[in-house]
């Protein structure tokens, strides 16, 4: 290798600094129903139509959290893939997976489980368990296959 090549080759294993988007996926099934106790039953029914069911509708959420840091020189990581599977366990699968998010998430019982209610509940939950909930950046959440909200803290 010639020393131009060598070192080209060189800075390009020791740039520092880059940032990094980390993302990781679970997948969760829970029911809610779409019900304000700020609204009259009519005004509920209007609003939310047939999310309005009294006996609640389920859905099979994908659930995106991303993370935005700069990789660690002697890990190579942003943060250990491990222990975001941990925290995302933790703040999603274990509160909300097969669950109905209206009875048995006490955030819910005056708050409308609604998707992007739901983000920024796991945003809370997330930074509450990151060592660092400055390199959360982003809950996206898929309700649907048409259906898509992202919270990114703001």
């Amino acid at each position: 290798m010639n020393e131009e090549a060598h070192s080209n080759h060189g800075s390009m294993g020791s740039k520092q600094g880059r940032t990094v988007y980390l993302s990781r996926v679970e997948k969760i099934s829970a029911c809610h129903r779409l019900h304000s106790n700020h609204l009259s039953d009519e005004e509920n029914k209007k609003i939310y139509g047939k999310c309005n069911n009294p006996n609640g509708h389920g859905h099979n959420y994908t659930v995106t959290v991303t993370l935005k840091g700069k990789v660690d020189p002697v890990t190579g990581m942003v943060i250990n893939i491990t222990d975001l599977k941990e925290y995302m366990k933790k703040a999603i699968m274990d509160t909300l997976d097969h669950k109905n998010i209206d009875l048995d998430v006490d955030y819910f019982k005056d708050i409308v489980s609604t998707t992007e209610n739901v983000a920024t509940y796991i945003w809370d939950q997330m930074t509450q368990l990151l060592p660092d909930p400055s390199l959360l950046y982003e809950v996206k959440i898929h309700e649907t296959d048409k259906n898509i909200v992202f919270y990114r803290g703001e």
